[in-house]
């Protein structure tokens, strides 16, 4: 019984501290989403423009019941604070991990904030302003006089969150890899060595989060090719740092 007292004595500083900053992360997510619903029509209208453009005869969506109009801002306004938070949530999620770290590793907490919300940001527009257009364009070529498409506001804003984040969290790829490289589980040899399973992995993801649509898998595959490739070279040039240190 005293270990394990000692071992709770010992874990309560760091379950405080953690609870501590989730209240914080929460806090962050429940502002931004707040604001975010304040503008939620300008929002939705924001991200329709691109259905509009890719189908100029199209100017309305439609919903068939009677909360989904009001969960879809929700669920809206819940994606815009996930990415208006996600800064100061990677930040606190490095601070916590900072006191088993070393000095100089918590000075870097500054870079990895930086970096890591540069790629989600980069993944999320780059899936907003080059990849979706293309996609609309493509499904709402099937349209004709004898079909009609009738998109439903729910439905088409889950399907444009899916997307972003998924473009989002894909390109976090060099990220993760440097931290992985970083924290020694694995070395840059190893993603070097397995290069082709991993293009293979990559591929089959893409096609997956596209919806099968083949002109966005390879929309979304090829700069995941060219990340894997900067994650290798920076795995392995934080990796010499690491050993002159």
């Amino acid at each position: 019984m005293s270990l394990i007292a000692k071992s709770i004595e010992h874990f309560q500083p760091h379950h405080k501290e953690l609870r501590t900053r989730l209240i914080r992360v929460f806090t962050a997510l429940i502002i931004c989403s707040g604001i975010a619903y304040i503008f939620s029509e300008e929002v939705a209208r924001f991200f329709m423009a691109p259905l509009f453009n890719a189908s100029p005869h199209l100017d309305t969506l439609v919903y068939t019941s009677l909360p989904e109009a009001f969960l879809s801002y929700l669920k809206l306004s819940l994606l815009v604070g996930i990415v208006g938070s996600f800064p100061f949530t990677l930040y606190e999620i490095w601070m916590f991990i900072a006191p088993g770290l070393r000095s100089n590793e918590k000075k870097f907490a500054i870079s990895v904030v930086f970096w890591a919300t540069l790629l989600f940001v980069a993944g999320a527009s780059f899936a907003l302003f080059g990849v979706l257009p293309r996609m609309l364009i493509y499904f709402m070529s099937y349209a004709s006089d004898s079909l009609e498409p009738l998109p439903k506001f729910g439905k088409y804003l889950t399907f444009v969150a899916r997307t972003i984040l998924a473009f989002a969290i894909s390109f976090e790829i060099p990220f993760l890899m440097v931290m992985v490289g970083k924290a020694g589980i694995i070395k840059a040899e190893y993603f070097r060595s397995k290069r082709i399973y991993f293009y293979g992995v990559i591929v089959v993801m893409a096609f997956l989060l596209t919806a099968g649509d083949f002109m966005a898998t390879g929309l979304l595959a090829i700069p995941l090719f060219c990340l894997y490739e900067v994650g290798i070279f920076l795995t392995v040039m934080f990796g010499k740092h690491k050993e002159k240190s």
